[in-house]
């Protein structure tokens, strides 16, 4: 009887035990199952591309931004940016058309248009940026070879217009003419300078430059001046001679006046004219040490001495 019991308690743990394991391992599965799919989720962000591969080949862009998946093992996921893009050039030696060389600094602003198109291409945005390097120092050397230095250094004084504009231009032309999947929205340029070595020669040579330009504005100015002093000379003579020659007028004008009253006078007695005359004489002859040898009968010496008739 108690083995029978005992035989009964060992069959019902048995059982227990084997629906406790298969319970474990179907939870355990479920978690795998959902640890997979989860796994295999993805988030398309703004501004962004979702490449979906299989077995290493482009099967699907996800550009809409939201959650995705892919299937597991099989797909694998890439993601590719969406915004526009800064590059910085690679700087540049190019020899302009009036034969001076001259070191170019440029940046590019680039994004992906057609990202399987570029992957196709390119293979990576690393790829990509160096293929754009090449497009871009090809197009500056062409335009900028077409141009002098002052052209270039100066972009308003361009008979081509825009330098930048252009460039950009013919570098989106390259790239849509090879597919490449990527588009160029501006290209710039940061700096433009002189090699090293001939820094020092040319700033001699702006430096003379700038000497011979003052030097001939100091020419310019002393003609101004020469010329403003002539004028001024001529001027002044011109006003002089005109005083003088109004003075003239004045003065016979004053002495016909005077000659007028002096005849006015006279007519109205002729003694006393002639007696202003002569003591008008003696206040011009006579001072404290003229010496006088007149007559005593003379009428001269009679006025002085006080004898009037």
């Amino acid at each position: 009887m108690s083995e029978n019991v005992v035989d009964m308690n060992e069959r019902t743990a048995t059982s227990k035990f084997g629906k406790y394991t298969k319970g474990g391992i179907f939870l355990l599965i479920l978690l795998i199952i959902i640890g997979i799919l989860i796994a295999n989720i993805f988030i398309v962000r703004e501004g962004e591309y979702k490449v979906v591969r299989q077995f290493g080949e482009v099967v699907r862009i996800d550009s809409t931004p939201g959650i995705s998946y892919k299937i597991p093992f099989i797909q694998s996921v890439e993601t590719l940016p969406k915004y526009q893009m800064i590059y910085d050039v690679q700087e540049a030696e190019i020899n302009t058309k009036d034969k001076k060389r001259m070191m170019i600094d440029n940046y590019a602003v680039w994004k992906i248009e057609d990202p399987k198109q570029m992957i196709a291409k390119t293979r990576t945005v690393v790829n990509a940026e160096a293929k754009l390097d090449e497009f871009v120092y090809s197009a500056i050397r062409t335009e900028l070879g077409q141009l002098n230095y002052d052209e270039i250094i100066n972009d308003e004084k361009s008979s081509r217009g825009s330098l930048n504009d252009r460039i950009t231009e013919i570098v989106n032309e390259n790239l849509k003419e090879d597919n490449y999947g990527i588009i160029v929205t501006d290209i710039r340029m940061k700096r433009t300078d002189l090699p090293a070595e001939n820094e020092q020669s040319v700033f001699t040579r702006m430096i003379s430059e700038r000497q011979s330009t003052a030097q001939e504005y100091l020419s310019k100015g002393d003609a101004e001046k020469n010329i403003i002093e002539a004028n001024t000379d001529r001027e002044v003579k011109e006003i002089i001679a005109k005083a003088q020659a109004d003075a003239e007028v004045i003065r016979s004008q004053g002495e016909g006046e005077a000659a007028r009253i002096y005849n006015d006078a006279f007519a109205k007695d002729a003694e006393f004219y002639n007696l202003f005359r002569t003591l008008e004489s003696y206040k011009k002859t006579i001072d404290g040490e003229t010496v006088i040898i007149l007559p005593a009968d003379s009428p001269y010496a009679q006025l002085l001495m006080g004898y009037t008739e």
